[in-house]
């Protein structure tokens, strides 16, 4: 476990490591980045690179800790990978279960996996399942997805935002985070992809947060470092779901 960059969580939690790719989002994971390094370095648990592995001694971390914790979960894998067994995720699952303290964001690209593992499960009260929407083809068909299962936050991830998303159907769904790509090769966002994002999070009642530009800027100018930070329209958007689950 280790303490987050992420504007949104405070610490990750990785019982699993590695992936593979399965729509545009995926083209420049900054996670397969990262593991190549942690690899390069000898970090235990990255000597496979970024090679899906699961690590069963990781499943009592979140218990160690008492202080009420925002978890993202996999952040350097897709829990619901189709070579994670449905008995391994039983065992995450039973960890957030005992730890009612905490609050555990999972998100994931395999969203069809979503309402075939719940049909017969319950989502734990303190866990956020979100999706990734970075586009029209691949990412807005996992909201439906995701509005079938019944988490007490639904979420979605609109980032990389690689295109204007079109019409979204909000409903059932709590928070929507928007941000630009980052790295070296990252794509531009344009402003008002974004934009419009944000003008239908605010006729549906779902919380809008947007995260950053990336390494693109509003002005169509790639920078070397993130572009602008994180303002949109000059200010800053950091809705929560829950205002008082986060810091």
């Amino acid at each position: 476990m280790a303490e987050s960059k992420i504007e949104w969580t405070e610490q990750t939690w990785n019982p699993a490591t590695g992936c593979t790719k399965v729509s545009p989002g995926c083209k420049h994971c900054y996670a397969e980045t990262m593991a190549a390094r942690l690899k390069a370095m000898g970090a235990v648990g990255y000597e496979s690179g970024f090679a899906l592995a699961l690590h069963p001694e990781r499943l009592a971390h979140p218990l160690r800790r008492k202080k009420p914790t925002v978890w993202f979960v996999n952040s350097m894998s897709d829990l619901f990978h189709e070579d994670i067994p449905d008995a391994f995720l039983d065992q995450v699952f039973e960890t957030i279960r005992v730890t009612p303290q905490h609050t555990y964001q999972i998100l994931t690209k395999r969203a069809d996996r979503l309402p075939k593992y719940f049909a017969q499960r319950t989502c734990p009260r303190n866990v956020w399942l979100g999706v990734s929407v970075e586009d029209r083809r691949y990412g807005v068909p996992r909201i439906e997805c995701l509005r079938q299962v019944n988490a007490r936050v639904r979420f979605l991830s609109v980032e990389p935002l690689l295109e204007d998303v079109g019409p979204l159907d909000l409903s059932g769904i709590h928070w929507v985070i928007v941000g630009g790509e980052s790295g070296s090769k990252a794509r531009p966002m344009k402003p008002e992809w974004a934009d419009a994002v944000r003008h239908q999070c605010e006729a549906q009642g779902s919380a809008f947060f947007f995260k950053q530009w990336g390494g693109w800027g509003a002005d169509g100018v790639k920078r070397r470092k993130k572009a602008n930070g994180r303002l949109l329209n000059g200010r800053t958007w950091d809705a929560l779901p829950l205002q008082s689950a986060i810091r």
